[in-house]
């Protein structure tokens, strides 16, 4: 992650705002008194929000290593080639 001075962000601040969204990276900028923040797109905090609520749901990540395993153990189900290209999701 990149950082900068406030003085710098503050100076080029439609640049660094273009550069984080269009990059999908953080950036750190740091103050004189020793604190910082960070600017993130806005798209990127609500993916970054969801991955950890999965993270933090037990079972979440429970059905994700059920799935994993049934999956390196080639045990999962089979789509029929008529639902190939649909989603059980939607």
């Amino acid at each position: 992650m990149e950082t900068i001075t406030v003085n710098q962000f503050r100076d080029n601040l439609r640049q660094y705002v273009e550069k984080v969204l269009a990059d999908h990276e953080p950036l750190t900028v740091s103050r004189r008194n020793g604190g910082a923040f960070v600017v993130i797109g806005a798209e990127d905090w609500e993916r970054e929000q969801e991955t950890l609520y999965v993270l933090q749901n037990p079972s979440l990540m429970a059905q994700i290593a059920r799935s994993a395993e049934t999956y390196a153990l080639d045990t999962g189900r089979r789509p029929r080639p008529e639902e190939l290209g649909e989603s059980d999701c939607l």
